[in-house]
């Protein structure tokens, strides 16, 4: 399990990233660049920005704690990670290739 205050930690260790409301989440996105995160404490839950080709494998690894967003971001990489029943490390891992495919585009 990953608690939320240790999410935000993760997040926030990636360089030059900031954190802001979101609607009824918390967001994160790199100084200037699109949000690549966001958390919703009521369920302990994150979703992440991925490609589609990464959104596949981390599907994968664990479907019944990674998941697309039922809607159409989720058509576009947008991946819950229920944070109750998945590990740091893939979580983490998928942070970082969201992270890095921001600061890829322009």
């Amino acid at each position: 399990m990953i608690a939320g205050d240790t999410f935000v930690e993760l997040v926030l260790s990636l360089s030059g990233t900031e954190q802001r409301p979101h609607f009824d989440r918390l967001g994160f996105s790199i100084i200037g660049k699109r949000m690549f995160a966001t958390y919703l404490a009521k369920n302990n839950t994150a979703n992440i920005f991925l490609t589609k080709i990464e959104q596949t494998v981390f599907c994968e690894m664990d479907p019944q704690n990674i998941y697309p967003v039922p809607n159409k971001w989720g058509d576009k990489g947008a991946t819950t990670f229920d944070l109750n029943g998945v590990s740091q490390e893939i979580v983490m891992e998928a942070l970082i290739s969201a992270y890095h495919d921001v600061l890829r585009k322009k």
